[in-house]
């Protein structure tokens, strides 16, 4: 990665920043009975895992999510070659 790119750190908090707020939009805290966002970013390539334990369409949000940190990733490298 040039000196410009974000760093690895950016990129895996970016994404679990943006799974974790997708979900939260769609859910109150208290109907998630339980939540875990598992980012890895190595040799360049992304690997998001959400699990997701809430009341209704959990499987749905938790894809959901997952694509939301993909795009959020994306749009950080976006905004570093600007």
């Amino acid at each position: 990665m040039g000196d410009d790119e974000p760093t690895a750190e950016q990129i895996v908090e970016t994404a679990s920043d943006a799974a974790e707020g997708l979900v939260f939009s769609r859910y109150a805290q208290s109907d998630v009975r339980d939540l875990d966002v598992t980012v890895t970013f190595e040799e360049g390539v992304l690997d998001v895992d959400v699990y997701l334990d809430a009341e209704e369409d959990a499987a749905q949000v938790a894809d959901e999510a997952a694509r939301a940190a993909r795009s959020a990733v994306d749009e950080l490298f976006l905004g570093q070659e600007e």
